[in-house]
């Protein structure tokens, strides 16, 4: 936790409309990752992408323009951005003037990557062509309908058990949620979770979503978390993991973790971002 001691996070901090990047605070992956057992390559490949609905400049002109941010961020990237940095940075380019949105992407993109410490893919969609995109849903067997009881809301692996049938199967949850690692407030998200192995017991698995109720922990860590109980309990042939998060601080972060390579999800919105 010393390495968080100066994040914004939590903390009343002014905002500055006029271009600043070193209001990016950078938060090593390793913190979770060591507990975790992870050193050296990774067992999974995987983005991080973030959707930033606050994102306005000024042109030359002083005119100004409002735009969605979308930036990926990889895996293997050594740093994640502490959210509200993000949204303090953003903000900073409120009263900066710009020529065109390639100048703001090539800072966006410059400044991201510095930070993360790996490339960072940068998009800017203008609002004209953002307004038809729909929500869609997470595709696959819910396991929300179970009939099942809990009272265990705190992470336990234990509840992972699979069945003898080997099988290829898609599942999804809307029950996710945990709570900040530095604020603790909560996180609300979707998860899918697509596998190839013995088949997972639904019921253990949806009350392992649940038992991240009242865990502190960053999302991604969340996810890199998940990915790896079900490894380990399960011992799956193929694993990807998929959660969208619903919107905090202007921003939602989605990470996606697969034994798959090369795989980036397709950045659709769910009903709640």
């Amino acid at each position: 936790m010393n390495m968080l001691a100066g994040a914004p996070l939590g903390k009343k901090t002014p905002y500055i409309s006029h271009y600043q990047k070193n209001l990016l605070f950078s938060i090593p992956r390793e913190i979770n990752r060591s507990s975790l057992g992870l050193s050296g390559a990774l067992p999974f490949k995987g983005v991080d992408i973030w959707n930033a609905y606050e994102l306005s400049w000024l042109n030359r002109k002083g005119k100004p323009i409002v735009a969605i941010g979308e930036f990926i961020f990889p895996c293997e990237s050594p740093n994640l951005i502490e959210a509200k940095s993000l949204k303090l940075y953003l903000n900073s380019l409120n009263n900066t003037l710009f020529s065109t949105i390639d100048e703001v992407i090539t800072i966006l993109q410059q400044d991201l990557t510095e930070a993360a410490g790996a490339f960072v893919q940068v998009q800017i969609i203008p609002i004209e062509q953002f307004v038809p995109i729909t929500t869609q849903a997470f595709k696959g067997i819910c396991l929300d309908q179970l009939d099942i009881h809990c009272d265990t809301y705190l992470i336990d692996s234990g509840f992972l058990q699979t069945e003898d049938e080997i099988i290829s199967e898609v599942l999804y949850s809307e029950l996710l949620k945990s709570n900040c690692l530095i604020t603790g407030q909560p996180d609300w998200g979707s998860i899918q979770i697509c596998y190839t192995g013995k088949k997972i017991e639904h019921t253990g698995l949806l009350k392992y979503i649940i038992s991240f109720r009242d865990q502190n922990i960053f999302g991604e860590q969340c996810i890199e978390r998940i990915f790896m109980d079900i490894m380990q309990h399960c011992i799956p042939q193929k694993l990807s993991i998929y959660a969208r998060y619903t919107r905090r601080g202007g921003t939602d972060i989605n990470p996606y973790r697969s034994t798959e390579s090369g795989e980036i999800p397709k950045n659709f919105r769910l009903c709640r971002q």
